[in-house]
Protein backbone atom coordinates (compact mmCIF):
# COMPACT_ATOMS: atom_id res chain seq x y z
CA UNK A 1 0.00 0.00 0.00
CA UNK A 2 1.09 3.35 -0.99
CA UNK A 3 0.27 6.53 0.61
CA UNK A 4 -0.32 9.91 -0.98
CA UNK A 5 1.88 12.92 0.32
CA UNK A 6 1.77 15.99 -1.91
CA UNK A 7 1.20 13.55 -5.22
CA UNK A 8 4.32 11.30 -4.53
CA UNK A 9 3.35 7.53 -3.57
CA UNK A 10 5.03 6.41 -0.13
CA UNK A 11 4.89 2.80 0.39
CA UNK A 12 3.47 2.29 4.15
CA UNK A 13 6.21 -0.13 5.51
CA UNK A 14 7.95 0.26 8.90
CA UNK A 15 11.77 -0.17 8.45
CA UNK A 16 11.80 -4.07 9.84
CA UNK A 17 9.66 -4.46 6.89
CA UNK A 18 11.60 -2.21 4.70
CA UNK A 19 14.82 -4.93 5.84
CA UNK A 20 12.72 -8.05 5.12
CA UNK A 21 11.86 -7.42 1.50
CA UNK A 22 15.05 -5.82 0.56
CA UNK A 23 17.06 -8.96 1.79
CA UNK A 24 14.47 -11.30 0.94
CA UNK A 25 14.44 -10.06 -2.85
CA UNK A 26 17.96 -9.82 -2.98
CA UNK A 27 18.45 -13.14 -1.51
CA UNK A 28 17.09 -14.58 -3.85
CA UNK A 29 18.67 -13.06 -7.03
CA UNK A 30 15.53 -11.49 -8.18
CA UNK A 31 15.21 -9.41 -11.19
CA UNK A 32 16.82 -5.37 -11.05
CA UNK A 33 15.10 -3.74 -8.64
CA UNK A 34 16.04 -0.38 -6.81
CA UNK A 35 15.14 1.55 -3.73
CA UNK A 36 14.44 5.59 -3.00
CA UNK A 37 14.15 7.17 -0.01
CA UNK A 38 12.39 10.76 -0.14
CA UNK A 39 12.19 13.28 2.09
CA UNK A 40 10.91 16.92 1.89
CA UNK A 41 13.17 17.78 -0.24
CA UNK A 42 12.84 15.51 -2.82
CA UNK A 43 8.95 15.55 -2.90
CA UNK A 44 9.37 19.36 -3.64
CA UNK A 45 11.76 18.58 -6.65
CA UNK A 46 9.34 15.77 -8.02
CA UNK A 47 6.50 18.41 -8.04
CA UNK A 48 8.44 19.68 -11.57
CA UNK A 49 10.26 16.67 -12.79
CA UNK A 50 8.57 14.35 -14.67
CA UNK A 51 11.52 12.12 -14.91
CA UNK A 52 12.26 12.14 -11.46
CA UNK A 53 8.27 11.24 -10.79
CA UNK A 54 8.57 8.27 -13.05
CA UNK A 55 11.31 7.19 -11.57
CA UNK A 56 9.81 6.75 -8.03
CA UNK A 57 6.50 5.34 -9.92
CA UNK A 58 8.68 2.52 -10.70
CA UNK A 59 10.77 1.73 -7.61
CA UNK A 60 10.58 -1.23 -5.83
CA UNK A 61 10.09 0.13 -2.42
CA UNK A 62 9.69 4.01 -1.60
CA UNK A 63 10.27 4.73 1.80
CA UNK A 64 9.97 7.58 4.10
CA UNK A 65 13.93 8.90 5.36
CA UNK A 66 12.27 12.22 5.76
CA UNK A 67 10.59 12.55 9.45
CA UNK A 68 8.69 15.39 8.06
CA UNK A 69 6.78 12.56 5.49
CA UNK A 70 6.13 11.15 8.58
CA UNK A 71 4.08 13.73 10.07
CA UNK A 72 2.86 14.96 7.07
CA UNK A 73 0.45 11.63 6.85
CA UNK A 74 -0.77 12.11 10.44
CA UNK A 75 -1.76 15.48 9.05
CA UNK A 76 -3.73 14.38 6.08
CA UNK A 77 -7.13 12.34 5.99
CA UNK A 78 -6.26 8.97 5.47
CA UNK A 79 -3.53 6.02 6.44
CA UNK A 80 -0.45 6.86 8.59
CA UNK A 81 3.36 6.22 8.08
CA UNK A 82 4.43 4.12 10.78
CA UNK A 83 7.56 5.46 10.82
CA UNK A 84 10.87 7.27 9.67
CA UNK A 85 13.05 4.65 7.64
CA UNK A 86 16.36 6.66 7.82
CA UNK A 87 18.80 5.38 4.89
CA UNK A 88 21.63 5.94 6.72
CA UNK A 89 20.29 3.61 9.71
CA UNK A 90 18.68 1.31 6.45
CA UNK A 91 22.15 0.93 5.13
CA UNK A 92 23.80 -0.35 8.53
CA UNK A 93 21.19 -2.58 9.07
CA UNK A 94 21.13 -4.45 5.77
CA UNK A 95 25.26 -4.36 5.62
CA UNK A 96 24.48 -6.14 9.18
CA UNK A 97 22.17 -8.99 7.42
CA UNK A 98 24.03 -9.42 4.37
CA UNK A 99 27.06 -10.29 6.59
CA UNK A 100 24.91 -12.79 8.69
CA UNK A 101 23.46 -14.55 5.08
CA UNK A 102 26.54 -14.01 2.76
CA UNK A 103 25.07 -11.33 0.44
CA UNK A 104 27.41 -9.22 -1.40
CA UNK A 105 27.49 -5.71 -1.40
CA UNK A 106 29.48 -2.56 -3.62
CA UNK A 107 29.54 0.66 -2.01
CA UNK A 108 29.44 3.21 -4.93
CA UNK A 109 29.66 7.09 -4.77
CA UNK A 110 29.85 9.36 -1.35
CA UNK A 111 33.17 12.04 -1.43
CA UNK A 112 36.54 11.04 -2.16
CA UNK A 113 37.80 8.35 0.42
CA UNK A 114 34.27 7.97 2.02
CA UNK A 115 33.33 4.39 0.64
CA UNK A 116 36.52 2.72 1.11
CA UNK A 117 36.50 4.41 4.67
CA UNK A 118 32.48 3.08 5.31
CA UNK A 119 34.00 -0.34 4.04
CA UNK A 120 36.51 -0.11 6.46
CA UNK A 121 34.24 0.50 9.22
CA UNK A 122 31.91 -1.88 8.32
CA UNK A 123 34.29 -4.89 8.00
CA UNK A 124 35.11 -3.86 11.66
CA UNK A 125 31.80 -4.13 12.74
CA UNK A 126 31.16 -7.10 10.94
CA UNK A 127 34.20 -9.51 9.97
CA UNK A 128 31.86 -11.92 7.91
CA UNK A 129 30.50 -8.69 5.73
CA UNK A 130 31.29 -9.71 1.75
CA UNK A 131 32.35 -6.34 -0.11
CA UNK A 132 33.08 -6.93 -3.27
CA UNK A 133 33.92 -3.39 -4.29
CA UNK A 134 33.83 0.25 -3.77
CA UNK A 135 34.29 3.14 -6.11
CA UNK A 136 33.80 6.89 -6.03
CA UNK A 137 33.36 8.27 -9.40
CA UNK A 138 34.93 11.58 -10.14
CA UNK A 139 32.95 15.05 -10.48
CA UNK A 140 30.77 14.95 -13.31
CA UNK A 141 31.28 11.52 -14.10
CA UNK A 142 27.13 11.89 -16.01
CA UNK A 143 29.08 13.82 -18.36
CA UNK A 144 31.69 11.34 -19.38
CA UNK A 145 30.88 8.47 -21.75
CA UNK A 146 34.12 6.42 -21.13
CA UNK A 147 33.32 7.21 -17.11
CA UNK A 148 29.88 5.80 -17.04
CA UNK A 149 30.92 2.92 -19.16
CA UNK A 150 33.78 2.16 -16.34
CA UNK A 151 31.65 2.41 -13.38
CA UNK A 152 29.12 -0.61 -15.23
CA UNK A 153 32.32 -2.59 -15.96
CA UNK A 154 33.30 -2.46 -12.35
CA UNK A 155 30.00 -3.26 -10.73
CA UNK A 156 29.38 -6.30 -13.08
CA UNK A 157 32.25 -7.79 -12.65
CA UNK A 158 32.00 -7.45 -8.86
CA UNK A 159 28.49 -9.10 -9.32
CA UNK A 160 27.31 -7.83 -5.84
CA UNK A 161 23.93 -8.95 -4.61
CA UNK A 162 22.94 -4.93 -2.91
CA UNK A 163 24.60 -1.74 -4.28
CA UNK A 164 25.03 1.13 -2.50
CA UNK A 165 24.61 4.48 -4.24
CA UNK A 166 25.61 7.39 -2.80
CA UNK A 167 25.77 10.09 -5.45
CA UNK A 168 23.28 12.67 -3.67
CA UNK A 169 19.68 13.03 -5.06
CA UNK A 170 18.24 12.98 -7.75
CA UNK A 171 21.39 12.49 -9.19
CA UNK A 172 21.65 8.55 -7.28
CA UNK A 173 17.86 8.00 -8.25
CA UNK A 174 18.84 9.00 -12.22
CA UNK A 175 22.00 6.59 -12.25
CA UNK A 176 20.01 3.70 -10.59
CA UNK A 177 17.11 3.86 -13.16
CA UNK A 178 19.25 4.43 -16.23
CA UNK A 179 21.53 1.38 -15.28
CA UNK A 180 20.34 -1.06 -12.77
CA UNK A 181 18.28 -2.84 -15.58
CA UNK A 182 21.75 -3.27 -17.40
CA UNK A 183 23.79 -4.12 -14.20
CA UNK A 184 21.95 -6.93 -13.07
CA UNK A 185 22.52 -6.38 -9.82
CA UNK A 186 18.69 -7.21 -7.36
CA UNK A 187 18.42 -4.33 -5.49
CA UNK A 188 20.17 -0.98 -5.78
CA UNK A 189 19.47 1.47 -2.98
CA UNK A 190 20.08 5.20 -2.97
CA UNK A 191 21.65 6.65 0.17
CA UNK A 192 22.87 9.98 -0.31
CA UNK A 193 25.92 10.68 2.52
CA UNK A 194 25.35 7.85 4.36
CA UNK A 195 28.78 6.56 3.45
CA UNK A 196 30.23 9.69 5.26
CA UNK A 197 28.52 9.23 8.34
CA UNK A 198 29.08 5.57 8.90
CA UNK A 199 33.11 6.56 8.29
CA UNK A 200 32.84 9.51 10.77
CA UNK A 201 33.69 12.04 7.75
CA UNK A 202 30.30 14.12 8.23
CA UNK A 203 29.15 13.89 12.03
CA UNK A 204 26.02 12.52 12.40
CA UNK A 205 23.49 13.89 15.24
CA UNK A 206 23.69 12.91 18.46
CA UNK A 207 21.11 9.67 19.90
CA UNK A 208 19.12 12.36 21.46
CA UNK A 209 18.51 14.52 18.93
CA UNK A 210 17.78 11.35 16.29
CA UNK A 211 15.36 10.37 18.84
CA UNK A 212 13.85 13.79 18.98
CA UNK A 213 13.54 14.32 15.02
CA UNK A 214 16.36 16.74 15.08
CA UNK A 215 18.58 15.40 12.80
CA UNK A 216 17.62 17.81 9.99
CA UNK A 217 18.48 20.73 12.07
CA UNK A 218 22.20 19.35 13.53
CA UNK A 219 22.85 18.96 9.63
CA UNK A 220 22.33 22.37 8.82
CA UNK A 221 23.65 23.61 11.79
CA UNK A 222 26.78 21.60 11.07
CA UNK A 223 27.04 22.43 7.21
CA UNK A 224 24.74 25.78 6.97
CA UNK A 225 26.31 26.90 3.21
CA UNK A 226 25.73 24.03 1.75
CA UNK A 227 22.43 22.71 3.15
CA UNK A 228 20.46 25.71 3.86
CA UNK A 229 18.58 25.72 1.01
CA UNK A 230 17.50 22.22 1.33
CA UNK A 231 16.49 22.62 4.50
CA UNK A 232 14.75 26.08 4.31
CA UNK A 233 13.64 26.91 1.26
CA UNK A 234 12.58 23.51 0.32
CA UNK A 235 11.12 22.71 3.69
CA UNK A 236 8.78 25.46 3.62
CA UNK A 237 7.67 24.72 0.55
CA UNK A 238 6.91 21.26 1.21
CA UNK A 239 4.76 23.05 4.09
CA UNK A 240 2.84 25.21 1.33
CA UNK A 241 2.33 21.74 -0.77
CA UNK A 242 1.25 19.72 2.41
CA UNK A 243 -1.45 22.73 3.25
CA UNK A 244 -2.67 22.38 -0.24
CA UNK A 245 -3.73 18.86 -0.09
CA UNK A 246 -4.96 19.15 3.27
CA UNK A 247 -7.29 21.29 1.51
CA UNK A 248 -7.40 19.94 -1.61
CA UNK A 249 -6.06 22.21 -3.64
CA UNK A 250 -3.24 20.15 -4.76
CA UNK A 251 -3.47 18.30 -8.53
CA UNK A 252 -2.16 15.36 -8.32
CA UNK A 253 -2.32 11.92 -10.83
Amino acid sequence: MRINICGVKVDKYNFDEAVEAIVDHAAAHGTPKYVVTPNAHHITLLQHDAHFRKIYEDAFLVVPDGVSLVWASKLLDGPILPGRVNGTDLFERLCEVAASKNLRVFLLGGRPEAADSAAKTLQRRHPNINIVGTYCPPYGFEADTAEMALINTKVRAAAPDILFVGLGAPKQEYWMYANCQDLGVPISLGIGVSFEFVSGMVPRAPIWMQKLCLEWFFRLITEPRRLWRRFVVANSYFLWLLFKQRLGLLQSE
